[in-house]
């Protein structure tokens, strides 16, 4: 099913946060999305988050869990130094998961995203990355039959991806999905990386999820979706053998800046803009039972997949 997705140029991906371990909130926004019309979650890798993904789902859909190295922001977490601490509440206001109430830091919920410590007047806050060992991580998940693999290949250290990489393919028969960007590798070794992964990989058996910045979509405009549109040209100017997905300040501007920029992308990939548009409505504990609130937040949810989901005409 997530090839002939892929292959329609239709292919919308709910990204619920590589750290986003909040079970309650996943099945909310799986059941709200998949009811939207989304066949393809990005989940944290944890059983349990997948458990909560299938409870959600509405209709059938494709299940990705992603797997991160050291640096990876995706796979960080805050922690606070109350010596430093003034307790003022900036990051409280500012966290956009809530993952911070009282100054104390909800691991469950926290996506790394940065906002708490580049808000910190005190600079009380830093991130430590969680130890993602795939050969303890993976094999359950598999078990639980999830139809792709995400690695966040976006640090510098090459022996760290490849070991991980490696692993994947001997244990894994699906597709995989390497998640890129700029900000630490210059656009020549992004490349020669793409390359060196995929030599392993018979065609059109990999998604490259070309992140522009990620956990940046937080407006709702060109300026924010930019270099989302700009990594993909670098990885669609390589022909390489892959599905090509748009993520990282995706937003309603990705699919119009792309065709516009000529990107023959396969799906795009939300996460930030996606759950922020309905955040109002799947805060609520009455959400799942609620049909008034849910109706209203689905019609939102469906206009947001539907201007994602145009496929690219040339």
């Amino acid at each position: 099913m997530l090839k002939e997705l892929l292959e329609s140029g239709k292919c919308f991906k709910l990204v619920c946060g590589a750290g986003n371990e909040d079970v309650e909130e996943v099945e909310r926004l799986v059941a709200l999305y998949s009811a939207a019309g989304c066949k393809f979650f990005d989940l944290s890798a944890k059983p349990e988050v997948v458990e909560a993904a299938k409870r959600g789902l509405r209709q059938e859909a494709a299940l990705c869990v992603s797997v991160g190295i050291k640096g990876d922001p995706h796979i960080n977490k805050a922690q606070i130094n109350y010596e430093k601490c003034k307790s003022c509440g900036i990051c409280d206001e500012i966290c956009p998961q809530k993952a911070i109430k009282y100054h104390k830091v909800k691991t469950s919920r926290c996506i790394g995203c940065g906002k708490c410590a580049k808000a910190c007047p005190q600079k009380a806050i830093s991130y430590i990355s969680q130890n993602m060992e795939p050969e303890k991580v993976l094999p359950p998940l598999i078990d639980m039959g999830i139809d792709c693999i995400e690695l966040h290949a976006m640090g510098e250290d090459d022996t760290e991806v490849f070991d991980k990489w490696n692993y994947m393919n001997k244990t894994f028969n699906g597709l995989l999905s390497i998640c890129t960007a700029r900000k630490n590798l210059s656009d020549e070794k992004m490349i020669l990386r793409l390359k060196n992964m995929l030599e392993i990989r018979k065609p059109y058996t990999t998604i490259i999820q070309a992140d522009g910045y990620p956990m940046s979509g937080n407006k709702d405009d060109y300026k924010t979706t930019l270099q989302t549109v700009a990594t993909a040209e670098i990885v669609q100017d390589a022909k390489l053998p892959v599905y090509l997905m748009l993520s990282g300040g995706t937003n309603s501007k990705t699919a119009e800046l792309a065709k516009l920029c000529g990107i023959k992308y396969n799906g795009i990939a939300v996460g930030t803009f996606a759950r922020k548009i309905v955040k109002k409505y799947i805060e609520r504990d009455d959400f799942l039972r609620n049909q008034t609130v849910f109706n209203e937040a689905l019609a939102i949810a469906q206009q947001f997949v539907s201007v994602c989901s145009a496929p690219f005409e040339s």
